[in-house]
Order: C-alpha cells, then sequence, then structure tokens
C-alpha cells in the first residue's frame, strides 16, 4: 500500500478546523522535556550509518541495563531467542490478513494452534483469532455481552485498568451502552461485594473485573460470577498479566474471557504492537468479534483449516456485524503462541511460581526498609506499597540513581492513592536487584 502524505494546504485545513494556527500546536500537550520531531539534537550532514548509531546510544542511555520493577499492565519478562527464529521467517514475516484464507493452510494452522492454547489457558471452550491488544479486547468483551444478553448497562469494577476503562468508555460513548463503575475495599484491594450487589439489576449485561486487578490483587471470581449470574448477568474476567494464568486456577466460572498475552514473548515495546485475547463458552459463539479459525477436511479427507461464523463488516452487512476488526494480529499471536508451545504446562507452572516467590521476596524486604502495604488481598507479582521514610518521588529518583527503574505512583489514575507505589517483580529479577530497590525506600539511602 502505498504512503500519500498530505499537501501543505491539506494540514492547514485540518488545522484550521481543529481551531490550531500550527503543528506545534497540535503537539502542545507534550511534555516540554520530551524530544519532539524537529527537536532532537542530531548534527546535520550525518548518513544513514551514523543516525543509527547516535539512537542506538540513545536507546543504552535510557533503558539498557536498567533492572525494572515496573508493570502497570506491561511486563519486563524474559524472551526466548527461538520466539524471533521462528517468527522472522519469511513466510510468517511477511504475512497479512489472507483474503483467500484457505489457501494459506500455514497461517491457518498457527492461528488453529493459538486459538487451542489460549482457550486451554484461560478454561473457556472456544478462543478467535487475536484481538488487538487488552485495550481493545475489553470493550469489545462488553459489547459482545451486551449482544448476548439484550441489555445496555455493564457494571465495571474500578480495580481493571484505568486505561482499559478509558478505551471502553470510548467504544461505548455512541454504542448505546452505560458503563458504570464499582468500587473496590480500601482494606483488601478487591471489588466491594455489597456495592456490586447493590447495583446488579435486572438490566446489568455484565460485569467485568480483572484478576490480578490492576493492584495486583487477586479477585474472588467464583463469587463474583455467582452474584452476577444470580440476576442474569454475565461475568466477564480480564487479565493482563498472562503469567499468573500459569499458577491461578482459570476463570472457568466466567462467560467471556478478555485480555493481553503480552508477557508471553513480547517486550513492552513502548507499548505494543501486542496480542489481545478474547475467549468464551461455545453457546455464545455466534457473537464473537474478529476472525475464528476452525478445522474441517479437504475434498481429498485430509485435515484442513478454514475461517468459519466470520461476522465482521466485510463479510456481511454492517449492521449485522459484530465487530470491525480486519486483521488478526498473526505474526504477534504466532510469537506468544511459539512462547507457550516452548514452555508448556510445566514451563508456565515454573515462570509463575518465579514470579510469585520473587515478588513476596521484595515485598518483604520493601517493609523491612519501612514501608507499608496497601492491601492486604492476596497478589501474584504486583504490590501496592506506601513509602514512609521518603515520598515516592524520592525513591523512584534514588532507584533510578542506582540503575533500577522503579514502580508507578498510583496517584496518576487514583488521587486517594497518591503516594503509593505499585511494584512488580517477575522471573527477570535478582536477588541483588531486589535488594537494592528495597533499600531505596529507607530514609537513610543515598543518591
Amino acid at each position: 500500500m502505498r504512503y500519500l502524505p498530505k499537501s501543505p494546504a491539506e494540514r492547514e485545513e485540518m488545522l484550521a478546523s481543529l481551531g490550531l494556527q500550527s503543528s506545534e500546536d497540535l503537539f502542545s500537550s507534550i511534555p516540554g522535556n520530551i524530544p519532539r520531531c524537529g527537536h532532537l539534537a542530531i548534527p546535520s550532514g550525518l548518513s544513514e550509518f551514523e543516525i543509527r548509531a547516535y539512537f542506538e546510544r540513545r536507546a543504552r542511555d535510557a533503558a539498557q541495563g536498567y533492572a525494572c520493577f515496573l508493570g502497570a499492565g506491561a511486563y519486563s519478562h524474559f524472551r526466548p531467542v527461538v520466539v524471533d527464529s521462528i517468527a522472522t521467517r519469511g513466510e510468517f514475516l511477511t504475512a497479512y490478513t489472507p483474503y483467500q484464507a484457505e489457501i494459506s493452510q500455514g497461517v491457518l494452522t498457527g492461528i488453529f494452534e493459538f486459538q487451542t492454547m489460549v482457550a486451554q489457558l484461560t478454561g473457556m471452550e472456544v478462543a478467535n483469532a487475536s484481538m488487538y491488544d487488552g485495550s481493545t479486547a475489553v470493550p469489545e468483551a462488553g459489547m459482545m455481552a451486551a449482544r448476548i444478553t439484550r441489555r445496555t448497562r455493564l457494571l465495571v469494577a474500578s480495580s481493571v485498568h484505568p486505561e482499559y476503562r478509558q478505551v471502553l468508555d470510548t467504544y461505548f460513548r455512541h454504542q448505546g451502552l452505560q458503563a458504570e463503575t464499582v468500587p473496590f475495599q480500601g482494606d483488601t484491594g478487591q471489588v466491594d461485594m455489597e456495592a456490586l450487589d447493590s447495583r446488579l439489576s435486572g438490566d446489568v449485561a455484565a460485569v467485568l473485573v480483572q484478576s490480578p486487578n490492576f493492584f495486583g490483587v487477586v479477585e474472588q471470581v467464583k463469587d463474583l460470577a455467582d452474584l452476577a449470574h444470580g440476576s442474569g448477568a454475565l461475568l466477564v474476567v480480564i487479565f493482563s498479566e498472562a503469567a499468573s494464568l500459569g499458577l491461578l486456577k482459570p476463570p472457568a466460572c466466567a462467560d467471556i474471557v478478555a485480555g493481553e498475552l503480552q508477557s508471553f514473548a513480547h517486550p513492552p515495546s513502548f507499548g505494543g504492537p501486542y496480542v489481545g485475547v478474547l475467549a468464551t463458552k461455545k453457546r455464545n459463539i455466534r457473537q464473537m468479534p474478529g476472525r475464528l479459525v476452525g478445522q474441517t477436511v479437504d475434498s481429498n479427507g485430509r485435515r484442513a483449516y478454514c475461517l468459519t461464523l466470520a461476522t465482521r463488516e466485510q463479510h456481511i452487512r454492517r449492521a449485522r456485524a459484530t465487530s470491525n476488526i480486519c486483521t488478526n494480529q498473526a505474526l504477534v499471536a504466532l510469537m506468544a503462541t511459539v512462547y507457550m508451545a516452548l514452555l508448556g504446562k510445566s514451563g508456565l507452572r515454573e515462570l509463575a511460581e518465579q514470579n510469585l516467590a520473587k515478588a513476596h521476596f521484595l515485598s518483604a524486604k520493601i517493609r523491612e526498609s519501612g514501608a507499608e502495604p496497601v492491601f492486604t488481598g492476596p497478589f501474584f507479582n504486583e504490590f501496592a506499597v506506601r513509602p514512609m521514610a521518603r515520598s515516592a518521588d524520592e525513591v523512584n529518583r534514588a532507584a533510578l540513581g542506582n540503575g533500577i527503574i522503579g514502580g508507578l505512583d498510583l496517584g496518576r489514575f487514583y488521587p486517594d492513592l497518591a503516594g503509593a507505589l505499585l511494584v512488580c517483580a517477575t522471573e527477570t529479577a535478582t536477588r541483588d536487584q531486589m535488594e537494592r530497590y528495597a533499600a531505596c525506600f529507607g530514609g537513610d539511602h543515598s543518591e
């Protein structure tokens, strides 16, 4: 597909329609300390080789060699080299959405394996060929629940990833759907069951919860399912840390599972591309958006794969389409598939156990430095903690000075939790790194 840039006149017209005078006005919301196009200190006249070397140096200075204890929906996990060895093969790397899909049996085979593994991982009966990412899978799951129940209200736990909820609000704005937030308990960090029960009624399509939630706390999924089903609503379970499914019981009591497989062989990558997941019970399959690969036989009786129950707007009338998802993220889904096949069930469990053990070790070390846990609910590899000897900003600046990327100040999304840090420890964390980071919480630690 050719790239056709806008002419200067078209750019002026676009700016005028926005009430702006220049492109600088368009990007004025970007903080001044972040370099923007045209503001990088690159000397003129450099060759391509020299420019590449410049950015490699900047990358090393910015991030490489730093220990990372930042999670909040994007997690630092080890990526086996075999993943790229397979994904960068020409037949995979150059593949686009197959419009005559049945002739692309290799691609469909990989997608079918992905769907099978996701269904096993989530405890669901069927999964589709991946969504764009976790943030878009969540509203798709909500709209799917509304179609199934023919109801318009959805109750969303406030402990669902805040950015997921922002995307959900954007989707719902023109869908005639209403999303209401349900609070979490201040002590455990789990969904407030009494508040949820008081808001359930006959017009609620679904309850959307995340487990582990944004604070890293594991929710009581079975109790939430019983409560939602008691009023005829569906339960949508969301996850952003896929590694947790190697240890936690799959949310089989849910009706729909939506989430993110970034943890499986995908680096944080400044936010993408990631691997969205949507899985459900077989009875709901006709309301599932996106692509679905099924197994069949060809004219000679041999096993073959094909697209089935295609309900996107390119295939049927727009008014009847369940979504307008036009691609299947095949390459990033393949990476996750290779990763899951490489580790297997026992490997995924060992991965999860390492995450659990290291996070709890780090939590204990941080508490020894005088900090206090924010919530008492059980957690997997992420937890909220409030520094006592110094501020959250001071802790993070001290950590950065020691080659460590610290946690997220929860005040960014939850004003009532300002000053508390959301900290994550994965299998990549070493004992030395964890002890050095914990020491940054102490008041006598020198920056």
